[in-house]
């Protein structure tokens, strides 16, 4: 009688990594410390729960009974719900920090997401439009070129050619262009010349990379010329503008440069990356920076870490020199902080492919910066600026708290103001709601 043949592989996995679904000890620890399972109150999404399941796959497929007897097949519908469970996830690394045999759970859950769309099993939902998207229009939000500078005010000096440049990221270029319009404004205060390439600066890759579909089933792997092109051409139109240093506000834009890049074309870059919040945090130091004598706010700000500022880089401690260095700013820490904070609920590809569980971990952050007393919850990124501010209108239209009784803003926007200099577009206009967004990006998608 033929023995059934195995129908799992781990192709995307390290040797490193599958060693580590065998060194798991199910103690549990991650259990406590996940957002995810936090705010989807499902036990299955925990880390433990992952390892356990998929390690369960292996032995029916490769373990002794398998060789002996033949592999018992995993059921779609197993690997259904484990995608599923699998997709439900920030890769925040919360896991990665209390594992006491220190498995980088990270790369665990990237290399077996990356092993399920190989298999034609993934991506989660919306997320499968991804390569599709970023293949027409460079940047997650279906916008065209244009809308990358058509919104810069005229008061703000850019370079053709500079030694600095600003990389806004597809957030604060698309979504969030206060933040970028301010660190502009900074940059010209401070009297520092620098590029932006504007039209024709493209997605970091990140949404890619993040949800495991950097490659492909098949001969052409589209996926992977997806980002590999894109970061060849970031590269390569930077270096044609002389630029030596990269500025990001996105702190996912900043470590995917400073983390992937090189990897993905496969040579080394010779651009100095450095984080928006480690570049005001040194001219502070240096004593450039001047605060406005109008500036006589006095207020009460919690601060959360970007999971991609804490997670490889911990980057802690600049973004709260900056903010204790503001007149009148008052910094107090959430229970979570520093490398144990909770995400906010964005990343990972879960706020574009499951927004309800964005959202409830938003809700969730903005409830830990309300035990503080704090009146502000600020962050070091726009695209945790953007989640926590939907955590807190969420907060409001349920009638959880009042309106104004906090409010989330960006390090760069509370540094811009504090420095007497203007944070608004043309005209004062206000940036486009996410409501708005929303109804433009179903537009496109029919």
């Amino acid at each position: 009688m033929a023995k059934n043949k195995p129908n799992i592989n781990f192709k995307a996995l390290e040797a490193k990594s599958i060693m580590e679904l065998d060194a798991c000890t199910r103690c549990g620890e991650c259990e406590d410390i996940c957002p995810t399972r936090d705010a989807t109150d499902d036990i299955d999404v925990a880390p433990r729960s992952k390892i356990d399941r998929w390690r369960q796959y292996i032995n029916r497929n490769y373990g002794l009974k398998a060789k002996l007897f033949g592999p018992k097949p995993v059921e779609p519908e197993e690997i259904e719900k484990f995608r599923d469970d699998l997709y439900t996830c920030t890769t925040c690394g919360s896991c990665k920090e209390v594992c006491p045999v220190n498995i980088d759970t990270v790369e665990l859950w990237e290399s077996l997401r990356q092993n399920l769309v190989l298999a034609g099993e993934g991506p989660y939902g919306k997320q499968a439009k991804f390569s599709e998207i970023l293949e027409k229009y460079q940047n997650p939000y279906m916008e065209e070129k244009e809308e990358r500078v058509n919104w810069i005010p005229e008061d703000i000096a850019i370079e053709e050619e500079a030694e600095i440049a600003y990389f806004t990221g597809c957030t604060a270029s698309l979504r969030m262009r206060t933040v970028a319009a301010a660190a502009m404004r900074i940059l010209n205060d401070l009297e520092i010349p620098f590029t932006y390439l504007g039209e024709d600066e493209e997605c970091c890759g990140s949404v890619l990379l993040r949800t495991g579909q950097y490659r492909q089933p098949g001969e052409e792997n589209e996926q992977e010329r997806i980002v590999r092109k894109m970061t060849e051409r970031n590269v390569q139109r930077l270096k044609d503008r002389g630029v030596k240093k990269v500025l990001f506000s996105c702190a996912g834009c900043f470590r995917t440069a400073l983390l992937d890049w090189e990897e993905v074309i496969g040579e080394e870059i010779d651009l100095q990356f450095v984080h928006i919040s480690q570049f005001l945090a040194d001219v502070i130091r240096e004593g450039d920076i001047e605060w406005s004598e109008d500036w006589d706010e006095d207020m009460t700000v919690t601060y959360h870490d970007p999971c991609h500022l804490r997670l490889d880089l911990e980057i802690f401690e600049d973004p709260r020199y900056v903010y204790e260095s503001i007149p009148g700013i008052n910094l107090v820490e959430m229970e979570r902080s520093h490398n144990l904070s909770r995400c906010c609920g964005a990343g990972g590809g879960v706020k574009a492919g499951i927004p309800e569980v964005a959202g409830n971990s938003a809700e969730t952050r903005c409830r830990d910066a309300l035990e503080t007393g704090a009146d502000m919850v600020s962050s070091a990124c726009p695209f945790c600026r953007l989640n926590l501010g939907d955590g807190i209108k969420s907060l409001m239209e349920s009638g959880e708290i009042e309106e104004g009784r906090l409010e989330a803003e960006d390090l760069v926007i509370i540094t811009a103001k504090a420095m007497g200099l203007k944070t608004t577009l043309n005209g004062d206009e206000p940036e486009e709601t996410e409501e708005e967004a929303e109804e433009k990006e179903a537009e496109a998608e029919e």
